[in-house]
């Protein structure tokens, strides 16, 4: 057997090295999944059974004939509202106006009183009842009273709707954040003689920050609703909740359902914006970790 010249053997493994490294930007060897697929395994079965939802809703309401005051078809209600957004946006608006003042109004309040129970028992058995039993109070009792209280023109009065509906889901998720510590990090900054001050900020503050955020997730979705629900009880007629009253009693059905898309836009887009706010707060979270990994 003829011995092979050591020249023409490492041009062969420089060759077979570059078909290596080219292989890998062709797809030949596998690798991480990158931003796009990952959305589309998280999002796209949500994002089809929503396309299947409106087609169904399509084509059964065509096929079975169904009124439009029972329940109109998808396309009317787009329709609606494209010839519609400038006014039912702006009547938006206004309504997420109401909305944001009530969020920040109860969200304070709640994330004071969480402090405080964590600071003084007195406060935390006193007034932890009285917390419950404001939110066992129905919105359509108290948006009266509020009306009453605040002149049912003013803002003023959907805002103290809000915030009595915001306030309860983040004191007791922040009050639990605060409490649910684990021992052993209480233990070792005690015996590095820590103040309270210390304890809270290193130790009980980034253990509620998952609990606060989660609860201002569903406050940001009830805000919406609670808005809307105390705009029924009178006001001004340019915000979500008259607009929607007045078309239903008008039966104009697809302008209603299109101030309800409009509505629920906002929703979404409030609860977007907790998220995006609570990855830049906490990026540290092993839940968002996980959600980045895929």
């Amino acid at each position: 057997m003829t011995p092979r010249d050591p020249t023409e053997r490492d041009v062969e493994l420089l060759e077979s090295h570059e078909t290596d490294i080219f292989a890998g930007f062709e797809g030949d060897i596998p690798g991480e999944p990158g931003r796009l697929e990952t959305w589309i395994r998280a999002y796209g079965p949500a994002a089809a059974a929503f396309v299947v939802v409106l087609a169904l809703w399509e084509i059964l309401t065509r096929a079975l004939d169904i009124e439009t005051f029972l329940l109109p078809k998808p396309s009317e209600i787009l329709d609606r509202f494209i010839t519609n957004a400038p006014i039912i946006w702006g009547h938006g608006f206004r309504t997420l106006v109401e909305a944001l003042g009530g969020f920040v109004i109860g969200g304070t309040l709640a994330v004071a009183m969480a402090f405080a129970t964590v600071r003084w028992a007195a406060i935390r058995e006193g007034l932890l009842p009285f917390a419950i039993a404001a939110n066992t109070m129905p919105i359509i009792a108290l948006a009266p009273i509020a009306n009453n209280w605040f002149n049912v023109t003013s803002p003023l009065s959907k805002m103290a709707v809000v915030s009595v509906i915001v306030f309860f889901p983040v004191m007791i998720n922040t009050t639990r954040g605060l409490f649910e510590v684990d021992p052993g990090e209480l233990d070792l900054l005690r015996s590095m003689a820590a103040t309270p001050r210390e304890v809270l900020r290193h130790v009980r503050i980034p253990n509620a920050l998952p609990y606060f955020f989660s609860a201002l997730k569903v406050a940001s979705t009830l805000s919406i609703i609670g808005a809307i629900v105390a705009e029924y009880f009178g006001g001004p007629q340019d915000v979500l909740g008259q607009y929607i009253l007045n078309r239903a009693n008008l039966f104009q059905f697809p302008d209603a359902w299109a101030a309800i898309l409009v509505a629920s836009i906002l929703g979404i887009a409030f609860y977007v914006l907790i998220v995006l706010v609570e990855r830049l707060a906490m990026p540290w979270h092993v839940s968002l970790r996980a959600t980045e990994g895929g």
